[in-house]
């Protein structure tokens, strides 16, 4: 179940199928609304119960439909769970005018888009040919946050694991947004993102260029200071070589390598679930 509902997921987030209606954002912006009003969660218990309600929400109909007309009901709910939490079409949006403003020539449309695609960090970019790497690497870490982290909760703890670490995300970023601090949220998310981002950074070793990566890799891997970005950025920044002669502008040329090196790395995770998958780990 697990491979068939990560593939179709990819499919339709891939052919940008799901409305912004039907974005995991949207969703969870409607259930706090409903739930909790427009006032922000201070309070540890109702912040606890916010993030636990869809989790638990989600197991429940698990269990409930397990078994169910030969499984069939169990696998349309994890796929319908993996295409709602693969869902970010305002990044790619935002990645896509990006690559336009580039294309065009566009240097401060560039710097400006660049900026939007994650706000919650400062490019400090100085240079359009530091600009490439930067976002490259911006990029690198949404691939990690939209993709290889979900894909890794779906796989090991199925379709609540999935929701829970979105719903985690979800207020994180929320909070980033608004200017807020919220209780639990940022404490949680690190400790979500500490094994999983190593892992994924991992196989950015495997399928980039192995020694220079394996050790800023290793650098990074056992220290619990270090944030899931940094080793996911840095270690990708590492496993590639940056194209400095080629036909696209100078500020995406770096962006586009790095970008291929995710993409190897999601084939690397999709083979890895295959082979679990045909020995019986994972369903």
């Amino acid at each position: 179940m697990a491979l068939f509902s990560l593939l179709v997921a990819i499919l339709i987030e891939r052919l940008k199928l799901l409305p912004q209606a039907w974005q995991l954002e949207t969703l969870l912006s409607l259930y706090v609304k409903t739930f909790f009003g427009r006032e922000p969660l201070h309070q540890s218990a109702m912040m606890a119960v916010a993030l636990l309600l869809p989790t638990l929400a989600v197991q429940v109909l698990a269990w409930f439909v397990a078994g169910l007309f030969w499984g069939v009901l169990s696998l349309a709910l994890w796929t319908a769970v993996a295409i709602l939490c693969f869902s970010h079409l305002k990044q790619r949006e935002i990645f896509k005018q990006y690559i336009q403003a580039a294309c065009r020539g566009d240097v401060s449309g560039s710097f400006h888009y660049a900026e939007q695609l994650d706000p919650y960090s400062s490019l400090e970019a100085v240079s359009e040919v530091d600009l490439g790497a930067k976002v490259g690497q911006t990029v690198a870490w949404l691939n990690y946050r939209f993709y290889g982290a979900v894909a890794l909760y779906l796989i090991f703890l199925g379709p609540a694991g999935a929701v829970f670490y979105c719903t985690v995300r979800y207020f994180s970023d929320d909070a980033k947004v608004k200017g807020l601090e919220l209780p639990l949220v940022e404490p949680l998310l690190t400790l979500l993102d500490w094994l999983p981002s190593r892992l994924i950074a991992c196989g950015y070793v495997l399928s980039g260029h192995f020694t220079s990566a394996l050790n800023q890799w290793s650098q990074r891997a056992f220290n619990w200071r270090v944030s899931a970005r940094e080793i996911i950025t840095e270690v990708a920044l590492e496993a590639e070589t940056l194209e400095v002669d080629s036909d696209a502008p100078i500020c995406v040329q770096s962006t586009i390598s790095l970008l291929r090196l995710s993409k190897r790395n999601f084939i690397l995770l999709v083979i890895g679930l295959s082979l679990l998958t045909i020995f019986g780990v994972v369903p």
